[in-house]
């Protein structure tokens, strides 16, 4: 067997936890994943992982071997990454995780865009809402949406969303149009949820803190917000970014324009400075995008 592929299996196994996970992503089947390990225990004599029905864990040399695995990946990595710098070619996988909605309405598009331009580069685009941390996780690229955590990840702000209250024309037909925050209490309002996270349009505006505590629906998910308004059945606070189409077409209206949360930063973070040519020119390549549609945008 090839060491060096069955390296990468074996990191790819202890990233993700799973032999099958680890198969899907070589393209090969879970038995064979299972071959790769056992060349590596038998070539360097030493069980690396206790493995279970329920479970898997690194043995004491089995985490050596995963460090000094990463280190030899990376190594080989920069070597290649030099040699494509020198050709100013990109090329390789980048594995870049989003949110949902940002992802589906925003960067989706932009990605596809970018496969165009460089067709020597591949991109994994993972879209959660968890928190997933690029030193840990087996991925190359977060966007993150807010204030952001003390971090040893570099960060680059590459737009903000600009908060909206907004409404279809026929709830607003059938209801009366809330002239302040304090009108809310009296409506039917869509509010996002996420874990420990339940905002019923909770938001605070200056020193002032308002929470409707009338929330019809809620939901980890703001297209399927997006939906409901559409349809009448609320009021909807998102992000001016996500919802143009829509604006444009007369399909939603905004209301209470002058009393909105401060926009809230959208950020794309990455592990290192010292960076491989294909993610910095993606990177670059996202940030000239976001800039393009901020200015059509723009009201």
């Amino acid at each position: 067997m090839d060491k060096l592929k069955s390296m990468q299996v074996f990191v790819n196994v202890v990233q993700h936890g799973s032999f099958s996970r680890a198969a899907i992503n070589f393209a090969v089947t879970s038995t064979m994943v299972g071959k790769h390990i056992k060349f590596l225990e038998t070539h360097l004599g030493t069980k690396l992982l206790n493995r279970t029905t329920r479970k898997q864990s690194l043995t004491e040399a089995g985490q050596l071997y995963y460090l000094e695995c990463q280190r030899i990946l990376d190594d080989i990595a920069e070597a290649e990454n030099s040699l494509q710098a020198l050709e100013n070619k990109p090329k390789g996988r980048i594995r870049i995780n989003s949110p949902v909605t940002f992802g589906n309405i925003l960067l989706a598009p932009i990605v596809a865009d970018f496969l165009q331009r460089y067709p020597d580069i591949n991109v994994e685009l993972t879209l959660d809402n968890d928190l997933i941390d690029p030193l840990h996780d087996p991925v190359d690229v977060v966007i993150r949406i807010g204030e952001l955590a003390n971090s040893s990840l570099i960060a680059r702000q590459i737009a903000v969303y600009e908060m909206m209250f907004c409404a279809s024309p026929d709830y607003l037909a059938r209801h009366r149009v809330p002239l302040s925050l304090n009108d809310l209490a009296s409506h039917q309002c869509l509010g996002f949820s996420y874990g420990d996270i339940q905002s019923s349009l909770a938001l605070r505006i200056d020193t002032s803190a308002f929470d409707t505590q009338h929330s019809r629906l809620t939901s980890n998910s703001g297209q399927a917000l997006k939906v409901a308004a559409l349809k009448g059945t609320g009021i909807l606070l998102q992000p001016r970014l996500l919802l143009s189409e829509e604006l444009g077409r007369g399909d939603l209206i905004e209301i209470l324009s002058e009393q909105v949360p401060s926009p809230t930063p959208i950020h794309l973070m990455y592990k290192s400075k010292a960076l491989p040519l294909k993610t910095r020119v993606f990177i670059e390549f996202v940030l000239t995008a976001m800039n393009a549609n901020l200015k059509r945008d723009r009201p």
